[in-house]
């Protein structure tokens, strides 16, 4: 299905739902993070989606790594809490979704580098390299902070 992000656009439509959701940092051994370039919006993205009815928020950051790059992981912090009502997904059956979103760092434990139908590529990428991969900002966003070691998660 396709998207369209709205960020801080005051032309955006008017949201009609919520759905929790996460995004999650996985690194390899060398640092590097694994990115998901998706089919619904074109773009480079960490791995994550909304969280299904009788699942725990953790248990969705930990499936959905697993559906989208085939690995395993554990949760092991949170990056932030991403709840801008200026960010809204205009999804073709007509859903605007309003973004609420939480962004975990993970240890690796395991698993096979895979991507799923929802995407066109996976890719371990350089901390550096990513400024220059097409992104959306509230993306970018939750990774710069991720790079910073905040001493608390972002709340916003």
């Amino acid at each position: 299905m396709a998207r369209i992000d709205y960020y801080n656009d005051p032309e955006a439509p008017k949201a009609n739902s919520v759905v929790p959701s996460t995004t999650a940092v996985v690194l390899d051994d060398r640092g590097r993070i694994a990115l998901v370039h998706r089919k619904d919006n074109g773009l480079w993205a960490l791995p994550g989606g909304g969280m299904e009815l009788g699942e725990s928020i953790e248990d969705c950051a930990v499936r959905e790594v697993k559906e989208e790059t085939g690995l395993d992981v554990e949760l092991t912090g949170l990056v932030g809490i991403y709840t801008n009502p200026h960010h809204v997904m205009k999804y073709d059956d007509g859903e605007v979704r309003q973004q609420f979103s939480i962004c975990y760092t993970t240890k690796l434990i395991g698993g096979e580098l895979a991507f799923d139908s929802e995407s066109t590529e996976i890719s371990w990428v350089e901390p550096l390299e990513i400024a220059g991969l097409p992104m959306h900002p509230s993306m970018r966003l939750r990774i710069n902070h991720y790079l910073e070691r905040r001493d608390a998660p972002y709340l916003g």
